[in-house]
């Protein structure tokens, strides 16, 4: 879920996570981003990138409160989704500051997740996952070329997996990848060096979840 850009209540916009179990890949994981056809709530989707910031340790507190009774297991009058409950929030963030997200993330107890950037720590989010609070992280293996595939070299990649799986206590890291070489400026795979290269070099650890890809839009583009 992409969070506000400050403190004052405002609609949250959203990206859906779509879950789909596969076999020996994992599960899958799709971001719903924001184009068209999509279905009924792409006018909810959220941006692929903004400056997001937390102020104060108030500010993180406000913004869970907000989160929970407005998307999660709270009451509020003003429920986008109406009585539809989420599950979880995803820490999303490309800009801003690295300030009070830590504060966020302990403020609820819902399923967390994020999708920090391949460098190692992330810039934003960094401090946020040594919490160990978070669930799934989709880490994003694409638009950074020191730690992603390129044309068949598969080293950059596999060593940023083994320092991101060795040093964040989360239950899953999932390997994220653009659904179609349209839709990042670079990191995509074609199917047959992800099948036979890239997943056997990485899925032989317990905390392999699967393959995340960016978005639902570009997966459908190209079948």
């Amino acid at each position: 879920m992409a969070l506000r850009k400050s403190a004052s209540p405002v609609i949250l916009p959203l990206v859906i996570l779509i879950l789909v179990v596969g076999s020996e890949a994992g599960r899958i994981a799709i971001y719903w981003g924001r184009n068209g056809n999509e279905g009924i709530l792409s006018e909810l989707i959220g941006e692929a990138a903004g400056g997001y910031t937390l102020s104060s340790s108030q500010d993180a507190r406000d913004l869970a409160t907000y989160l929970w009774n407005n998307f999660l297991g709270g009451k509020s009058s003003s429920r986008p989704l109406g009585n539809a409950v989420l599950d979880g929030i995803d820490f999303d963030i490309e800009g801003g500051t690295s300030q009070h997200w830590d504060e966020l993330a302990r403020s609820k107890k819902v399923y967390l997740t994020a999708a920090p950037q391949c460098p190692f720590p992330d810039a934003w989010v960094g401090g946020a996952l040594k919490t160990g609070l978070f669930d799934y992280v989709w880490v994003q293996f694409y638009n950074n070329p020191p730690c992603q595939y390129a044309s068949g070299d598969i080293s950059n990649l596999k060593k940023a997996w083994k320092e991101w799986i060795l040093s964040i206590p989360a239950t899953k890291i999932f390997l994220g990848l653009p659904a179609a070489p349209d839709a990042a400026g670079s990191g995509f795979i074609p199917v047959a060096d992800l099948t036979s290269t890239v997943l056997p070099a990485i899925k032989g650890s317990t905390k392999y979840g699967g393959v995340m890809l960016w978005s639902k839009y570009y997966d459908d583009q190209t079948g």
